[in-house]
């Protein structure tokens, strides 16, 4: 990604990922430059991004698909400067009414464009970061543990002795999933790719399917519950799944789809599961600093770490988006910035004297 310059004067500036249009293509859309730095206004926090990661809904929100998404992302084009959304980093400042964060303080969380050295981030969607993990770590966790947390424990309702099946348990989401569950007393199973079989061991699975090779629905085991991540398998083969009062909980499964992307499966699963013994349900992950304070009591009890594929610069968000898209990653994979302004002098006049 090149870098485009977009300030003048004195002001103060940061090094920024921008998108100006909606593309599929994260190397046609993403690029580098210099934006104002922030400032904390009322009830805000400014943070110093350490470190930053992408996971699925970062192409959902670059490519402004499907789009059932662009109510939100903007209509015509990214609202946005870009679509990164899970920090990690120092706060900097913090704005008038806002208290339980002050300067220095090392925190993770969200952020609306979180691809830049400077984010503003809301008090309630953010949280002390786990001191046992790097910034690239903590970095990984808020969007995907957040939802694996409220698929695992909140809709799905896993108990101790329960039976439950994981689908892309290889992935960002799943990869906690799997700890999740297992922390809860459950028996997993873990479905994943030939590759990927060791590491999804690793992370606890009682047992693991290649679906490769295997119709991980087509044998006489009976779920509590089934975490339906990355399958696009239709209902019925997943309700015959279930036990008789399982719970189904859809957090993702993707199509080409340009106005509906899948989700008219979890729609149908909502529409559904009145008329059936089985919970059949998918939900829209909240962030909020509430799950952040129960995940990182789950890591510093050991029973939660995130798996980190590989780390990027901030100026190689393209290609981390695009080895997102290949297939290939497990677990997560993060952005990294450096301490202090490094990545460029803070304002033109800086810059001029930096020559």
């Amino acid at each position: 990604m090149g870098e485009t310059i977009a300030t003048t004067g004195g002001t103060r500036t940061m090094a920024a990922v921008v998108q100006e249009r909606y593309g599929a293509e994260p190397e046609a859309v993403l690029r580098m430059a210099r934006l104002a730095r922030p400032g904390a206004g009322p009830g805000e926090v400014l943070v110093r991004v350490r470190a930053s990661s992408v996971d699925r809904g970062t192409w959902h929100l670059m490519a402004g698909l499907p789009y059932a998404v662009r109510p939100v992302s903007g209509l015509r084009g990214p609202k946005l400067p870009n679509p990164g959304r899970n920090i990690a980093g120092v706060v900097e400042a913090v704005g008038s009414g806002v208290t339980g964060f002050a300067p220095g303080d090392e925190v993770y969380g969200t952020a609306a464009a979180a691809f830049a050295e400077y984010a503003v981030a809301r008090p309630d969607r953010i949280a002390p970061k786990p001191a046992g993990l790097t910034f690239e770590e903590a970095a990984t966790v808020p969007v995907s543990a957040l939802t694996a947390l409220q698929a695992v424990r909140d809709k799905g309702r896993v108990q101790e002795g329960q039976q439950v099946l994981i689908t892309g348990a290889a992935g960002g989401v799943g990869t906690f999933a799997v700890q999740l569950a297992r922390f809860l007393g459950a028996r997993v199973t873990a479905v994943a790719s030939t590759p990927k079989l060791d590491a999804v061991r690793a992370l606890g699975a009682d047992r693991v399917i290649d679906y490769t090779r295997e119709d991980f629905l087509a044998g006489p085991q009976r779920y509590d519950a089934v975490v339906d991540i990355a399958g696009n398998r239709c209902l019925r083969d997943l309700r015959r799944a279930l036990t008789p009062r399982g719970r189904l909980v859809i957090t993702g499964g993707e199509t080409d789809g340009r106005w509906l992307g899948g989700t008219d499966r979890q729609l149908r699963a909502q529409l559904l599961s009145p008329f059936t013994s089985r919970h059949l349900g998918t939900f829209i992950a909240s962030e909020h600093a509430d799950g952040l304070r129960d995940l990182t009591a789950l890591v510093d009890a050991g029973a939660l770490r995130p798996v980190v594929d590989r780390v990027y610069p901030l100026a190689e968000t393209a290609a981390a988006v695009r080895h997102l898209l290949d297939g290939s990653v497990t677990g997560k994979l993060a952005l990294a910035l450096p301490a202090g302004d490094h990545l460029g002098a803070t304002s033109d006049a800086e810059r001029e004297a930096a020559g």
